[in-house]
């Protein structure tokens, strides 16, 4: 699931979460925070943004596949934006 962080470091940064455990949820966004070693961070401090990867996705995902998912997810977000703008 892609989330977007809403406090800490990471704040309005699109990450992926890798995992669940208990009361932390651990993020990765393939360049500062590799999938082999994500951040752990309490759910507070996160939103869904409704983006769900398919499982046959996180298989073969490497850190550069998931850099370029999460730019062009990001980009995608930003023309939602100006277009909603731009349409006021």
């Amino acid at each position: 699931m892609i989330v977007r962080a809403i406090a800490g470091k990471e704040q309005d940064q699109f990450l992926l979460v890798t995992r669940q455990d208990g009361n932390f949820v651990y993020l990765a966004d393939g360049k500062h925070r590799k999938i082999t070693q994500p951040k752990r961070k309490n759910p507070k401090h996160v939103r869904a943004t409704g983006t769900i990867l398919t499982q046959k996705e996180l298989q073969s995902l490497t850190d550069l596949a998931l850099r370029r998912i999460l730019r062009t997810y990001r980009e995608s977000e930003l023309q939602a934006l100006q277009a909603l703008q731009g349409g006021e």
